[in-house]
């Protein structure tokens, strides 16, 4: 299979390349590997290998997706991805049909007799669950829980009886498909709680293997930020501990995530600026990256979060420089 189209690196440094109708997901050394990230990726290969689906399931930002296109790059099999949408119904996954071919023969082999036959065919159109299921490609599912629970209905027999239920107009007229031994899944899901979620139904969770995860460790989100960007390790303990302090702030103590250490992290290391108190960049790009309305705490109708935000930042670097003083200070005997 040629690789062609086009490259990218997924949160975590994950090399992905697209190839037409699949993705190839390649591991890179530069993928952040923490014993916990270890640990849950050697859970997950235990169960896909033997063919159970595998769910990671979790608040936003602590990685799902980059852990499940990890998990299948040690597959080793294409990915086909298919993200979550409310406006989902069955045949988004599956496939349509997708208009009609028509034709017409004309039988003039008599001169004097003409005779005219015209045929129309509908086209149908595999989608992505079914080109998974027909060639043995790895499926992740990102966000299933997005998609109404009856859009997913397909996956009850393709997850237990290895069948995928599919319309005869489909061109080789088989109204079952048997799932290629080598077919694997991996699913992602936000909590019920969060906007624009669905409640699954009972018989798809029993099908799936669910690996609950955590909020990353401190040093994990370190690990993270520096492979994003580049910078020093010193700095990225600073946005690491400033991010970690926000999140105990308000109702919401998931936000902000890993992504904002990274978003930080970017900016300054392309500006040549650092996070220290005397530098005015970090300030303003924290006010404007952590400036999100996850507090829910107002005073006069006016939100807490941008002086909640210098007040920690003034915390950490202070705490942070406290400590470069102490060690730069000579050992007395």
């Amino acid at each position: 299979m040629a690789n062609t189209e086009s490259e990218s690196m997924t949160a975590a440094t994950l090399r992905v390349r697209t190839n037409g109708d699949s993705i190839l997901a390649e591991p890179s050394e530069q993928f952040v590997q923490t014993d916990y990230i270890k640990e849950v990726t050697e859970h997950a290969l235990a169960y896909a290998e033997v063919g159970y689906p595998v769910h990671f399931a979790g608040p936003a930002g602590i990685g799902k997706t980059t852990l499940a296109f990890h998990v299948a790059s040690k597959l080793g099999r294409p990915v086909v991805l298919i993200h979550g949408d409310d406006e989902f119904v069955g045949s988004d996954l599956v496939g349509r049909d997708n208009g009609y071919r028509r034709s017409k023969c004309v039988d003039n082999f008599i001169h004097s007799v003409t005779k005219t036959q015209e045929e129309m065919q509908s086209l149908w159109v595999d989608n992505r669950l079914t080109t998974a299921c027909q060639n043995g490609y790895t499926l992740i599912y990102d966000e299933f829980n997005r998609s109404r629970p009856e859009a997913n209905n397909a996956l009850l027999s393709i997850l237990s009886e290895g069948i995928l239920n599919l319309p005869k107009l489909r061109e080789s007229g088989q109204g079952y498909l048997e799932v290629h031994p080598d077919f694997r899944a991996l699913f992602t899901s936000n909590p019920e709680e969060y906007a624009g979620t669905h409640k699954t139904q009972d018989a798809l969770v029993d099908r799936l293997i669910t690996i609950q995860l955590r909020q990353l460790d401190r040093d994990t989100e370190i690990a993270i930020t520096m492979a994003k960007s580049g910078i020093s390790r010193a700095d990225a303990e600073t946005i690491v501990d400033i991010v970690r302090e926000l999140r105990g702030v308000g109702v919401n103590n998931h936000r902000p995530t890993v992504r904002a250490c990274a978003a930080i992290a970017r900016i300054l290391a392309n500006r040549k600026a650092h996070a220290r108190l005397a530098d005015p960049m970090l300030l303003w790009v924290c006010r404007d990256v952590l400036s999100l309305d996850t507090a829910k705490v107002t005073r006069g109708g006016e939100s807490l979060m941008p002086q909640k935000i210098e007040e920690v930042i003034q915390k950490v670097c202070g705490r942070t420089t406290a400590r470069a003083v102490r060690q730069a200070q000579p050992v007395t005997q």
